[in-house]
C-alpha cells in the first residue's frame, strides 16, 4: 500500500509546478525568458534560505551534498538543452518529449532498485505517460518536426530525469539544504546563458511575476523531495509530473485558450492514472 501522505504531497507538487509554468509563461511573454529564469531562480533561493532559518536541518552528509550537486548539474544541463531546443522552434515537440522522458527514467530506475510496483500502478504509469503526452499536444504539433529538436527533447528529458533520480537519493530528513545547492546551480546556468547571449541582468523589481514563479517552483521541489522520502521514487515522480494538466487547465480557464479533443483526452487519462496509482 502506497502511503497516502506521499501521494498527496506529490500531487501538491504537480499543482505548484503547474501554476509556476503557467505564471512563467505569462512573465516570459512580457520579458526575456532567461531574465525570468534568473529572477525566479534567485527567488527560489531566497525561499529555501528562509526555510532553513525557520526549520533547522541536521548537518547534511557529504553524500547528500554530492547527490544534491549532481541533481543541480543534471537539471542545469537539461535546462540548457531545453532552451537551445526552444530557440530552434517546435516548442510543442520538445516540451512533451522532455516531460515524458524525464518521468520515464526515474520510473525505470525505481523499478530496478525498489522492485516493480503492483499491476494497477503499472497501468496507471502508462496512462500517466499517455496523458502527459496528449495534454502537451496541439493541432500544429505534427507539422515541421525536425529530428534535431526531437533528440534535444530526449536529451533534455534524460537530464531532467537525472535531477529526479539524484535528488531522490538525498537521505531522509534532508530537504532544504540539498535543494538550495541544486537551485544555486540553476541560477548559475541562467547567469551564464545571459552572459553568453549578451542579455542584460534584470533588476530585482523588473519582473515581479518571476518572483512568484520562483516561489512556486521551489515550493514544488520541496513537496516533491518530501513525497519521495515518504513513497517510492517512481510513484512520486509520475504523480508530480502531471503538472502539464494544471498548466493547460489554467490557460483554458484564465486565458480562454482553446483545448483540443486530444488534450481533454489527456486530462481524463491523467485523472484515471491518479486513481489507479493510489489504489
Amino acid at each position: 500500500m502506497i502511503p497516502f501522505p506521499g501521494i498527496l504531497l506529490a500531487l501538491a507538487s504537480a499543482l505548484s509546478w503547474g501554476i509556476a509554468d503557467f505564471s512563467g509563461g505569462q512573465a516570459a511573454r512580457r520579458s526575456n525568458a532567461l531574465q525570468v529564469l534568473a529572477l525566479s531562480s534567485f527567488s527560489g533561493i531566497c525561499l529555501l534560505i528562509l526555510c532553513l532559518f525557520v526549520q533547522a536541518e541536521i548537518r547534511p552528509s557529504l553524500s547528500s551534498l554530492l547527490w544534491a550537486a549532481a541533481s543541480g548539474i543534471s537539471g542545469a544541463i537539461g535546462l540548457a538543452l531545453f532552451y537551445y531546443g526552444l530557440s530552434l522552434g517546435n516548442t510543442v515537440i520538445i516540451a512533451p518529449v522532455a516531460a515524458v522522458v524525464g518521468a520515464a527514467l526515474p520510473v525505470a530506475i525505481g523499478s530496478l532498485t525498489e522492485g516493480l510496483p503492483g499491476f494497477l500502478q503499472l497501468v496507471g504509469f502508462v496512462l500517466a505517460f499517455l496523458g502527459i503526452w496528449f495534454v502537451s499536444q496541439s493541432p500544429s504539433s505534427v507539422r515541421g518536426v525536425t529530428q534535431s529538436v526531437f533528440w534535444l527533447g530526449i536529451l533534455a528529458g534524460l537530464f531532467f530525469g537525472g535531477f529526479f533520480v539524484f535528488i531522490g537519493q538525498v537521505e531522509s530528513g534532508q530537504v532544504f539544504t540539498p535543494l538550495l545547492v541544486s537551485r544555486t546551480c540553476e541560477l548559475l546556468v541562467a547567469l551564464l546563458l545571459l552572459l553568453v547571449r549578451k542579455i542584460p541582468l534584470p533588476s530585482p523589481g523588473s519582473i515581479k511575476l518571476a518572483w512568484v514563479v520562483g516561489l512556486l517552483d521551489a515550493g514544488g521541489s520541496v513537496l516533491f523531495v518530501i513525497a519521495r522520502q515518504l513513497s517510492r521514487l517512481d510513484v512520486s515522480v509520475v504523480l508530480s509530473s502531471l503538472y502539464p494538466v494544471v498548466t493547460v487547465c489554467l490557460a483554458y480557464w484564465m486565458l480562454k485558450e482553446k483545448i483540443s479533443l486530444s488534450q481533454w483526452v489527456g486530462v481524463a487519462l491523467c485523472f484515471s492514472s491518479v486513481v489507479l496509482i493510489t489504489i
